[in-house]
């Protein structure tokens, strides 16, 4: 399912994603949080920084899971003393098997990474976008530099000629 992030408040971005990867699309899915963890991340204190999209096999009933892996969100701070509290452990995503089927192939057949790029409300509702995204090579993200310096150029000069 293609999105577009019209009209939702992002929480928390991952602004590397793009960056070092080319996204060719992009999944929404729901997020299992503990209550103090949505208060936290409304709170916009939630970090995508190194964080990544795994697919694991449920032990019961074999079916697979997306789980979002090293994503930083601290304890609530108004919260009381939680024991035991891992900020980064792993959260299960919530996405139609049929998806996660696609997902199993796109990943097999053409080696990509699937990257959270942000965290967003919609409809009260916490959700993450993630991306499915091949790699960049150094060469590419100097072109990308370069393409955006060129635009900003371009717009700075229009800018000050009218």
């Amino acid at each position: 399912m293609l999105i577009s992030l019209i009209n939702m408040p992002t929480l928390a971005i991952n602004k590397r994603a793009r960056y070092d990867y080319n996204i060719s699309d992009t999944y929404e899915a729901g997020l299992v949080l503990f209550g103090y963890e949505v208060k936290t991340i409304r709170a916009g204190q939630a970090s995508l920084k190194g964080s990544f999209v795994t697919l694991k096999t449920n032990t019961k009933n074999k079916s697979p899971e997306l789980y979002l892996t090293n994503a930083h969100i601290p304890l609530y701070k108004k919260a009381s003393t939680i024991k035991n509290y891992d900020p980064d452990r792993p959260r299960k995503l919530l996405v139609k098997k049929s998806e996660i089927k696609r997902l199993i192939g796109k990943k097999q057949a053409e080696g990509i990474t699937l990257m959270p790029l942000n965290i967003h409300t919609k409809h009260n509702k916490i959700k993450l976008e993630f991306g499915v995204g091949k790699g960049k090579k150094k060469y590419d993200k100097r072109e990308d530099i370069k393409k955006k310096d060129d635009k900003r150029k371009i717009q700075r000069t229009l800018k000050n000629k009218y």
